[in-house]
């Protein structure tokens, strides 16, 4: 249910207040960025679809009949520009740059910007991170089908070794020496300048 405070703050934005609608942005865009990211797992884009989200949002304000509350409404806009946002990529074969801060199944907090650097690219090398991303999404299109797809059940969907093994007709350890070597060509793919 909406509150006494949201219902006053969209009032006096809807009339151009612009420090009401700011309450609005305060109150609302941790939960906006949480939902975002929940959907994206990629920190620059949750942050880029959350501002968009208030700025959309604020553009048509006026339009906003109020046949629901504004919390559900925001959260509407957000996931759309999300769901956007993640379709964008996948039809440009991009969906690998989603996986890269996806948990490797049963290596909790593993990724595979982990499997490739030791990180020491830290977040505000925007380019440098651009670069890998496409350097690895490049590199999936030229492994063997067998090692792309293995990878892609292990980092992208997230399976865990049981249910690729079930899905290939494998052993475990065939699964697990299967995933390391594709790991190797993905790394000697990526080269030198890509283990730094």
């Amino acid at each position: 249910m909406e509150t006494e405070a949201d219902q006053s703050a969209l009032e006096r934005a809807r009339n151009g207040d612009l420090g009401a609608y700011n309450e609005l942005v305060l109150r609302y865009q941790g939960r906006i960025f949480a939902k975002v990211f929940s959907l994206l797992r990629n920190r620059q884009d949750a942050e880029e679809i959350t501002q968009d989200t208030f700025i959309r949002a604020h553009r048509v304000l006026a339009s906003f009949r109020g046949t629901a509350t504004f919390s559900t409404w925001i959260h509407q806009i957000g996931t759309n520009l999300a769901r956007n946002r993640y379709w964008y990529w996948r039809r440009r074969k991009r969906d690998q740059s989603m996986s890269l801060d996806a948990d490797l199944g049963e290596d909790p907090g593993a990724t595979l910007h982990d499997i490739l650097s030791d990180g020491s690219q830290g977040p505000g090398h925007e380019a440098e991170h651009n670069e890998f991303v496409t350097k690895v999404a490049e590199c999936m299109e030229q492994l063997k089908p067998e090692h792309a797809r293995i990878l892609t059940m292990r980092n992208i969907r997230n399976q865990s070794y049981e249910e690729i093994a079930e899905e290939l007709d494998l052993s475990i350890g065939t699964v697990k020496s299967r995933i390391n070597r594709a790991r190797e060509a993905l790394r000697q793919l990526m080269g030198d300048e890509f283990r730094e």
